[in-house]
């Protein structure tokens, strides 16, 4: 049975031992995400969002959340309303703002990422309402970039903890066209067009439209709606026009044979599976980046070159950062990397994430019987070795360079692999091109109350994305789990990955807790798998990774997070004009 949280007259559920506040403050969260939502909006960033708010609630403070850039009404002007209470947690939402989110949908609007003084002017009022003592922003997309000055001009605490490079980036993965790193966006100019979304108005108009017809008839008859509106050609094409001719699969080139396997079978370990896909369908090459890509991006010394609107957009996102009193990354490489580009070093601060769900991965894993036991051997085997990659279909992710590191791989190494994927999104043209494998499942997307299971599936974690990782939520997953991993070597990565034989080892008989390879390499990954396959490389015990593994529970992030605002926030305080540039 936990124990109530009263503070402000709030009744918040909490666990026994959960550590209380010592002064209780009110606390706004504000980003784009709805914050019920956790992962199932906004991802990560979302995650871990809700997760700091619901403990600061069971801690003792009042907390309030708003959402900015999703909501939209055919009703003219921006309001702000309080939508649902979760956790204790009072959630607002802004409708009609003048800004899109995800950032994607604004590219085309630096000018308003920058400024957006008449929706600024409401949000103050709604933190006058709310009687807000703390701002923490975990996402700014929605918002104008001169929320922070104003929000610190009133006199509040203001921490933001930039989950991505959307400050500096209005692509926000700083990758080129989604698939290789941006090493030099040349004052902005290089920026024109790396994105092609609907314009702003367009968009606005859309969800308005879309959202108002949602409300007012329902999700059914709503659904219908949209789409007449949205796509009336398409609509009208498929009422009206002829159902398309049915055409035959290809038949099995070894229908014949039933079940006699053969012994002429030119490549063992392959599989007919129908039709080949059809070759005008575009396969997106992936950029490569070198093993140092972080040393060589902190380096540079472009960062804060001005051209255009965009490059102005850099300067001011720099600039706004430097109006909060603490500027918290989860990740030494974020920090790094927007210490580079002119954060004062006195704001940053690296806050490392803890959440419920790692912690209970990790008792899991330690509760087990098979905790002490190392999970495969090349020289005993009986089964495969099992890799898993969780995540979804978008390039930054990398299920690109996995699925040419597969196919990469020779046969006599791949027949002694399985493949569990689980990649959100849409994954059906990745399935099409691996169908002939039987050494690859598919499992669509997965959601948090699968992962406690899911982790006995597999043996090691691929984690293969082509972006500058902040503090990667599926990296600490496998970790957590007790699971090693193959990573590729950019952003964050290398803070939590121990490679076998480093200084970072040696206290643990020379096992790290994962290989790495350069981004974009699939024959790098390729080889590390093989490598494993071939017992190369010993794949330790869940014990031994979580000896070397730098995980963080749940209750000591909060804690951390309370700790930092009891020393920001001194009502008394009077704060010297931040430095500008």
């Amino acid at each position: 049975m936990g124990v109530t949280s009263a503070s402000y007259g709030i009744e918040v559920l909490a666990p026994p031992g959960w550590r209380r506040t010592p002064r209780p403050l009110t606390i706004a969260i504000l980003g784009w995400a709805h914050l019920p939502a956790r992962e199932r909006e906004g991802s990560g960033y979302n995650l871990v969002a809700a997760e700091s708010a619901s403990g600061l609630a069971m801690s003792g403070h009042r907390v309030v959340a708003l959402r900015s850039g999703i909501e939209y009404s055919l009703r003219p002007g921006i309001r702000i309303r309080k939508r649902a209470r979760w956790r204790g947690i009072d959630v607002y939402h802004l409708s009609n703002s003048p800004n899109l989110a995800p950032g994607l949908f604004n590219f085309l609007n630096p000018r308003g990422d920058v400024s957006r003084p008449r929706q600024t002017r409401l949000i103050l009022r709604w933190l006058d309402s709310v009687s807000a003592d703390i701002v923490h922003v975990h996402a700014l997309e929605g918002y104008g970039m001169d929320l922070l000055k104003a929000i610190r001009e009133s006199g509040r605490t203001l921490v933001v903890t930039p989950h991505n490079y959307w400050f500096v980036c209005s692509q926000v993965d700083l990758l080129s066209r989604e698939t290789q790193i941006c090493m030099n966006y040349e004052g902005g100019t290089r920026c024109v067009g790396c994105l092609k979304p609907a314009k702003p108005w367009k968009a606005r108009l859309r969800r308005r439209a879309d959202q108002t017809c949602l409300r007012l008839l329902g999700p059914h008859l709503g659904t219908w709606a949209r789409r007449v509106i949205s796509e009336p050609r398409r609509v009208l094409g498929e009422i009206f026009r002829a159902p398309p001719r049915a055409e035959d699969d290809q038949l099995d080139p070894e229908l014949a044979r039933g079940i006699d396997p053969g012994s002429d079978t030119p490549a063992p370990g392959f599989v007919a599976s129908g039709p080949a896909l059809d070759k005008r369908i575009p396969i997106m090459d992936m950029g490569r980046s070198e093993p140092d890509q972080n040393d060589r991006f902190l380096q540079a010394d472009h960062h804060l070159t001005v051209l255009n609107d965009y490059g102005r957009r850099r300067i001011a996102g720099i600039e706004a950062l430097n109006h909060a009193h603490a500027v918290t990354p989860p990740g030494q490489f974020c920090a790094d990397l927007h210490l580079r580009m002119g954060v004062n070093p006195e704001r940053l601060r690296v806050v490392r994430l803890g959440l419920p769900h790692l912690d209970r991965m990790y008792r899991v894993a330690a509760r087990s019987a098979w905790y002490d036991a190392r999970p495969w051997s090349a020289e005993s085997a009986t089964r495969p070795l099992r890799f898993a990659f969780f995540g979804t279909v978008r390039h930054n992710k990398g299920i690109e360079i996995l699925v040419r590191a597969v196919l990469a791989l020779p046969t006599e190494v791949r027949r002694r692999c399985h493949f569990v994927i689980r990649a959100a999104l849409g994954d059906w043209l990745h399935r099409r091109r691996l169908a002939h494998l039987p050494e690859v499942s598919f499992l669509g997307g997965y959601d948090f109350g699968q992962l406690l299971t899911a982790s006995g599936e597999f043996d090691v974690g691929i984690l293969p994305a082509i972006w500058f990782e902040n503090s990667p939520v599926v990296l600490l997953e496998y970790l957590s789990a007790g699971k090693f991993v193959l990573a590729s070597r950019l952003g964050g990565t290398p803070e939590w990955v121990v490679e076998p034989g480093s200084p970072g080892a040696r206290a643990n008989g020379g096992l790290g807790n994962g290989l790495m390879f350069p981004g974009g390499s699939w024959e790098a990954l390729a080889a590390h798998i093989e490598s494993l396959v071939l017992g190369r490389v010993t794949i330790p015990s869940a014990r031994e990774v979580h000896a070397v593994s730098r995980l963080r529970g749940y209750p000591a992030h909060v804690a951390e997070l309370d700790g930092l605002y009891q020393r920001l926030h001194q009502p008394d305080r009077v704060d010297p004009p931040a430095p500008s540039r």
